[in-house]
C-alpha cells in the first residue's frame, strides 16, 4: 500500500536563511519556489538524491515549536550518509554544532543529530 515517504513539509522563520542552509550547505536540489500572496509564503520544493522531497515553507510570525525534541508530532528528519564522520566534519566546517556520533544498540549503525536554522533536530543515519 505505501511504499515510501514522498516528502516532509518544514516551516522557517528566517526564508532566505533556511533557503541556503538546505540548499547551499546541504546540497539539495531545488525543484520548485512560489511565492504565495495571499499566505504571504514562500513555498521552496527540495529535492534529495534519492527523489525524496522537502518542502520548505515560510510564513508571518509562526509559532515556536513547544519542546525539544520530545514534543508530540514529528520529532526529527533523518537522512542516510554514507559516512557520519564525514558528513559531520563537513557541517562543522560551516560552524554548524553536531552531537557526538553514537551507535544505534538495535542496528549497530552510527548516528548523531544537529539543527537546522530553526533548531529542528536533523538525523544523520549511516547506511
Amino acid at each position: 500500500m505505501l511504499k515510501s515517504i514522498h516528502h516532509a513539509a518544514v516551516i522557517c522563520s528566517d526564508y532566505e536563511k533556511s533557503k541556503y542552509f538546505y540548499t547551499s550547505i546541504l546540497g539539495l536540489e531545488i525543484i520548485a519556489e512560489n511565492y504565495r500572496q495571499e499566505r504571504d509564503s514562500y513555498k521552496l520544493d527540495l529535492r534529495l538524491p534519492d527523489g525524496g522531497q522537502i518542502e520548505l515553507f515560510s510564513f508571518p510570525n509562526p509559532p515556536n515549536r513547544p519542546s525539544r525534541p520530545e514534543a508530540m508530532g514529528l520529532r526529527h528528519l533523518a537522512f542516510v550518509v554514507e559516512s557520519v564522520e564525514k558528513v559531520c566534519a563537513y557541517l562543522q566546517s560551516f560552524n554548524i554544532a553536531v552531537e557526538p556520533v553514537r551507535i544505534d544498540q538495535y542496528t549497530g549503525k552510527k548516528y548523531t543529530f544537529f539543527q537546522d536554522p530553526d533548531a529542528l533536530p536533523l538525523e544523520l543515519y549511516e547506511q
